[in-house]
């Protein structure tokens, strides 16, 4: 009689979850998206550089995806992601940033856990390889959530990061954009950040975003990258969002809070609060506009943007998964 009282609290205790450390919070359900920067379509656009940053954008979402998939934390994903995108020429973050008018590359990139709103920004850096990696060594060694410049630099070379020299970041096209604005024979803009969000397992959201800035920016200016709620920000009541486009527009409007904040507060929808944002509030500012990536916490994913192109890639726990380049050219895929 009493084995089979044993065997039956053995099987309750095993039914629970709370043997063998299995977490009765985790799911299968997880959702990653990434963004390499929005613009306009131009005629260095070809099908084959179109088919460099989808293969490259599916590279990097396959990084985020073995994190994910193995119960990995979303905070995890999301910055092995941007550290590929900050090592990949193809894009404005890490190897590959713009310069300021100066022709010296200033880098910044932020970071947000939306389990605990914990977060770590770090700008104008121009010797630190991975600035990704600098921001998450704030979030989670400091009491700090932004330093900048050499103060931001010694801190990364404390803590035993990669450190090269500012011509590291250079690439000739993007040194070649630089001397046509130097002739004015072209306007300074916003190209290519790039940023990631994610859900994983245990409902835990997360935000990433790292840029080089505006091409032929002025005295030290900053954009929304590193400016939490503005272009980085992650709640678990809400939604992770990352953002790219004209930085002044996003500090302005604070756009990727503004979008937590109508689901918050008004119960948006995810895609609706984005639409609300992109198209309603920052759209009639002017500017060259932009677009955001983001994934709430049931995992529904929202790509929305107001230019002709943004490069970005999206993955799903159901197998579904696609890429894409130029507005309405969407590959979707099901493995």
């Amino acid at each position: 009689m009493n084995t089979f009282k044993y065997l039956y609290t053995f099987l309750i205790i095993l039914s629970c979850g709370n043997i063998f450390g299995q977490d009765n919070n985790q799911s299968s359900k997880w959702s990653i998206a990434l963004h390499g920067g929005a613009g306009t379509l131009s005629p260095d656009l070809t099908k084959e550089k179109i088919k460099m940053l989808e293969n490259h954008m599916l590279e990097a979402l396959s990084i985020g995806e073995s994190i994910l998939s193995k119960g990995g934390k979303s905070i995890d994903a999301v910055q092995a992601v941007v550290i590929y995108l900050e090592d990949c020429p193809l894009f404005n973050a890490g190897k590959g940033a713009v310069t300021n008018l100066q022709g010296i590359h200033e880098l910044d990139a932020a970071i947000m856990d939306g389990s605990n709103l914990k977060a770590g920004a770090v700008a104008g850096l121009r010797d630190v390889k991975n600035p990704v990696k600098a921001a998450r060594l704030v979030m989670d060694s400091t009491k700090h959530v932004f330093l900048i410049g050499e103060g931001a630099s010694a801190f990364a070379k404390s803590q035993g990061l990669d450190i090269v020299e500012n011509s590291y970041f250079s690439t000739d096209e993007m040194m070649a954009q630089n001397e046509r604005i130097k002739m004015r024979t072209e306007e300074p803009y916003p190209v290519g950040t790039v940023g990631c969000v994610a859900l994983d397992m245990n409902g835990n959201l997360a935000a990433a975003t790292s840029t080089g800035g505006m091409s032929g920016k002025k005295w030290g200016r900053v954009g929304d990258v590193p400016v939490i709620g503005a272009g980085t920000y992650a709640n678990n009541s809400t939604a992770a969002i990352s953002g790219t486009g004209h930085g002044e527009l996003w500090i302005r409007r604070v756009v990727a809070f503004d979008i937590s904040a109508l689901m918050d507060y008004k119960g948006y929808t995810l895609e609706g609060a984005a639409n609300e944002v992109i198209f309603n509030k920052i759209s009639p500012m002017g500017g060259s506009g932009g677009g955001i990536i983001a994934v709430d916490k049931n995992g529904n994913i929202s790509m929305v943007f107001n230019t002709e192109t943004m490069n970005r890639a999206w993955s799903k726990s159901d197998g579904t998964f696609g890429v894409g380049v130029i507005k309405g050219d969407d590959k979707s895929f099901k493995k």
